[in-house]
């Protein structure tokens, strides 16, 4: 399949491009399933049920003139549960059996890891919604889609909920259910960094902060958003990954990644050889072993070789020695290299410093060529020339008439 132009970009895809070419065109051309997973079912299933608890409290903020907007507005949402109690509109009772309705066993290897990853979610909920019952937020949207197009690179993204914080502005937060979060991974996110890109592209008011919410701890990790050097940073990553797309690059780049990759099989870097083809290919693989090492026997052998005519050559000032059936003719390779760092404020003076700004030989000898620079610089140019001379040997038939 040929990608005609570049696909737009979310975090997964890029982050997947960056690290393993094939394996992002296996998922995203070639469209092969990955092997399900407990702790992806676990995250999907939590973050349904909060978009479900925090869309009653939305209130949509003002886009950008030909934003893409997915998030309905509040004239156009019709609640699905009818608000019995607590702030959101849904009760404790309802979320959880939402949270049962929506849960799958997808992925768990076990009934016990099921068991354990089930009553998590259902705790971690309750304590969210005592939470939401303390302290509750003002979503301009939750788990909306947003499209941009940065400098030419398509990006897109789905974001866990936007918020308009006191102080003004927008706080993008992307819940997190993994066992351990930090301050620092906030700092490092690039999912928050392309969040803030996608916001910034789509509503009129500013990015103020970022989070990272780490729902078994109920902790918000929030850093400022990102400066421009950051994002440039961002920018040339995606640059990237876009090129390498566009120019259909899907070589595999073999990590620590591959341990976890459903693709190894019919990976070339771990393809097992067919059986039928093993007995050839042992015996290919056994010579060029065989010549690989012969190769740098002969080699070292010859570089050896090479000195000792080299000194034999010098000791007699020969440069033509004859063999049994060839002639050993000693040729001469010359460069010169020129030393301008102590005229360069001369140069400067003059003029003539972008003349022989990279310092090249030619650029120097056709400075020190030219008759309307003073003879005297041009003595001073010239005289900080180096000749290097490197001498190799060439073969010739003998001459027969000789």
């Amino acid at each position: 399949m040929v990608v005609s132009s570049t696909p737009g970009l979310s975090y997964s895809s890029f982050h997947t491009y960056l690290e393993c070419p094939l394996r992002w065109k296996y998922l995203y051309i070639d469209r092969l399933p990955e092997t399900p997973r407990g702790y992806f079912s676990f995250g999907r299933v939590v973050h349904t049920v909060l978009e479900e608890l925090l869309r009653p409290l939305v209130v949509p903020g003002p886009r950008r003139a030909g934003a893409t907007d997915s998030q309905r507005t509040l004239d156009e949402w019709q609640p699905k549960h009818r608000p019995t109690a607590g702030t959101s509109g849904m009760s404790r009772d309802e979320m959880l059996a939402l949270y049962d309705r929506e849960w799958t066993g997808e992925g768990y290897t076990s009934p016990e890891e099921e068991a354990r990853y089930r009553n998590l979610g259902r705790d971690l909920l309750q304590k969210f919604y005592d939470q939401l019952e303390r302290d509750r937020p003002q979503p301009v949207a939750v788990e909306e889609h947003l499209e941009a197009r940065w400098d030419g690179i398509p990006i897109h993204g789905y974001i866990d909920r936007i918020d308009r914080v006191p102080e003004g502005g927008l706080e993008i937060v992307d819940y997190k259910t993994s066992r351990e979060l930090s301050a620092a991974d906030a700092l490092d996110s690039d999912q928050l960094s392309l969040y803030q890109v996608l916001v910034e592209n789509n509503y009129t008011e500013p990015v103020g902060g970022l989070t990272l919410y780490h729902l078994r701890s109920l902790t918000p990790h929030r850093v400022p958003p990102r400066d421009r050097t950051a994002l440039a940073s961002l920018y040339d990553r995606l640059g990237t990954a876009s090129d390498g797309i566009r120019a259909q690059a899907f070589e595999p780049t073999p990590g620590r990644q591959c341990s976890r990759c459903d693709f190894r099989a019919i990976c070339p870097e771990f393809r097992a050889v067919p059986p039928a083809d093993e007995g050839r290919l042992k015996e290919l693989v056994d010579r060029f072993d065989r010549l690989r090492s012969e190769e740098q026997r002969i080699g070292t052998e010859l570089r050896d070789t090479a000195s000792a005519l080299h000194h034999a050559a010098e000791e007699l000032g020969i440069h033509r020695l004859p063999g049994s059936r060839s002639v050993a003719v000693r040729r001469r390779d010359e460069t010169w290299q020129y030393s301008l760092d102590g005229l360069r404020p001369e140069l400067e003076r003059l003029g003539l410093a972008n003349r022989v700004a990279n310092g090249r030989p030619d650029e120097v000898r056709r400075l020190v060529r030219d008759p309307s620079i003073d003879p005297e610089l041009r003595r001073k140019v010239a005289g900080t020339g180096a000749r290097r001379v490197t001498w190799y040997w060439d073969l010739e038939q003998p001459d027969r008439d000789r």
